[in-house]
């Protein structure tokens, strides 16, 4: 089923725009440039006068690739807006793999980062029209046909033109486009090392934003920052569609979000709802609080009833600071939360919830906002929005997450056969995903189909559990379970800041390894049991979204 009428991707922004003329809409955090829902439906309106200009037709792709700011979240607006086709490429990606992407989805503009564009050779590009810096958003001198009859100054007169009153709130009318229309191509960047172009309908879009704004996600005058990369599904989504769909504002980290960025970030913009990865809320326990609860004073009171309540709130009260104090939740995705973090924060109370996705959903497969929260789920399936199902669950339960509904893709772009294997016989996406499904529908994700590895007597071995439990050791930034014959083998990269800071030795180090592998083994049954600990000395190569290449390792 489609979405209602009134819940048109397009005119959603239409109607945004409209009401929250005077209000802030976006801000590139750490500049002056902060741009009001009036300044940017004009900048939108600027870019349909470049693409009529150079010939932009409905359904043509526009590809953009750069850091998060304001100038990107402009053209991806102008892009649906005009009834053109977005193909968010990850900054992250190398030059090949993103030409590959520019040609593969017949982009016919393409919007960039300077100093990513100076990597790429044009003439490996041939099928662009023009080519617009995401810096200033001035054309690129590049030679192409098109590009020689448009200037900045040329779409200025040619805007000015067009609005000679100058532009005001209803001059804001876009294209009418049915939701079940392609709005956007996102590439994968998955572990297996095959990119694949996920095409996205209005719909998927418009039902996450409903869902966001139905939940109380976003509301008018939220303020969100996006420091997750606005060309990952789940960015997109929420701190930068959802906001601005909801009257709300977003402010832009264009920069590495290290944590003295972000800690700035937070103090300072002191946003409702935050947006996160487990990495950073796993490093803030491993070198925040663990430390301090692990100390026999501290320890020893947390055992005491009624001192351990005062103690549980210093540190509640400590971190809600650290993330600006006004936040309603901050909502885990891309990966399962450590089970040792997720249980102390849940005893402190910390409001913290884990939702479910990808990019073949955008994103959204199940939530639940963390007052009614299940520890170790990844929330309720979306009701009204989507189904799952669990596909030949074993003697566990544990099978394959199959999904379908409001959110779900319109397959593989110029992949038919991608797109065959993607789906059941009777419709259902195929997630890649081992989990269970409990009575009230909420999902708990074992591992991934691909990932798996059998026991010796054929158990079902989920490396991914076992990764994180090795992950919470002391001196691990990192590891992956391999198997080799029956055996399994843990690699390792050590938390060398960590370790120089305590000046271990490599015996030292090897040491402690082993004695983690001992202490890891205590918690799993016989036939999870690290036969092996190697330490790896270089941190795992990753896709753009940060997962590792699994790939690229055996063990």
């Amino acid at each position: 089923m489609l979405t209602r009428p009134e819940e048109n991707l397009i005119k959603i922004y239409e109607n945004s725009f409209r009401k929250n003329w005077d209000f802030e809409a976006v801000t590139d955090f750490g500049t002056s440039n902060t741009l009001t829902y009036a300044q940017l439906a004009e900048n939108i309106a600027k870019l349909h006068v470049l693409f009529d200009r150079v010939g932009v037709q409905q359904g043509d792709k526009v590809a953009v690739m750069g850091k998060n700011n304001a100038n990107w979240v402009t053209t991806y607006l102008a892009t649906v807006t005009y009834g053109a086709v977005i193909v968010p490429i990850l900054q992250d990606f190398k030059a090949n793999d993103a030409i590959h992407i520019i040609n593969h989805s017949e982009s016919k503009l393409l919007f960039i980062t300077d100093l990513i564009w100076e990597n790429i050779d044009v003439e490996q590009v041939p099928n662009l029209q023009a080519v617009i810096s995401l810096n200033t958003m001035d054309l690129i001198i590049t030679g192409l046909p098109k590009t020689q009859a448009v200037d900045k100054m040329t779409i200025e007169e040619l805007f000015a033109e067009k609005y000679p009153s100058g532009f005001n709130r209803d001059d804001v009318q876009y294209v009418e486009r049915s939701n079940a229309e392609l709005a956007s191509i996102n590439y994968t960047s998955g572990t297996t090392g095959f990119s694949k172009g996920v095409m996205t309908p209005a719909n998927a879009l418009a039902g996450n934003i409903v869902f966001g704004l139905n939940t109380k996600l976003v509301w008018p005058g939220c303020r969100h920052v996006a420091f997750l990369p606005l060309a990952h599904a789940y960015g997109c989504a929420f701190d930068f569609l959802a906001c601005l769909a909801a009257g709300g504002h977003t402010y832009l980290i264009g920069r590495t979000p290290s944590p003295k960025i972000l800690m700035k970030a937070f103090a300072d913009v002191k946003p409702t709802v935050i947006l996160s990865v487990p990495l950073i809320l796993e490093k803030i326990y491993k070198k925040m609080i663990q430390p301090q609860i692990s100390k026999k004073p501290v320890s020893w009171v947390l055992k005491m009833p009624l001192l351990d309540k005062v103690v549980l709130n210093k540190i509640r009260e400590t971190l809600m600071n650290a993330f600006g104090g006004e936040f309603s939740q901050i909502i885990i995705g891309g990966a399962p939360l450590n089970a040792e973090v997720e249980a102390f924060l849940r005893r402190i109370k910390f409001p913290i919830s884990v939702g479910y996705g990808m990019t073949e959903t955008a994103p959204l497969i199940s939530f639940t906002p963390w007052t009614e929260f299940r520890s170790q789920s990844c929330g309720q399936v979306l009701k009204g929005f989507m189904d799952a199902r669990i596909a030949n669950p074993d003697a566990d339960g544990v099978g394959e997450i199959q999904v379908r509904g409001e959110n779900v893709m319109a397959g593989y772009y110029k992949n038919e056969q991608a797109t065959a294997e993607s789906f059941t016989e009777d419709g259902w996406l195929r997630t890649g995903d081992l989990g269970i499904i409990d009575e009230d529908g909420f999902i708990y994700i074992k591992g991934r189909c691909k990932t798996m590895l059998l026991g010796p007597s054929g158990q079902n071995i989920y490396p991914e559990e076992i990764e994180a439990k090795i992950n919470n050791m002391p001196y691990v930034l990192e590891s992956l379970v391999l198997q080799k014959d029956t055996r399994l083998v843990a690699l390792v990269c050590p938390d060398f800041e960590a370790v120089d800071a305590d000046h271990l030795a490599q015996d030292q180090l090897e040491v402690i390894m082993e004695e983690n592998r001992k202490l890891v083994n205590a918690e799993l049954a016989a036939y999870e049991q690290i036969n092996e600990v190697r330490v790896y000395t270089h941190e795992f190569e990753k896709t753009p979204k940060k997962s590792i290449k699994r790939f690229l390792y055996e063990a």
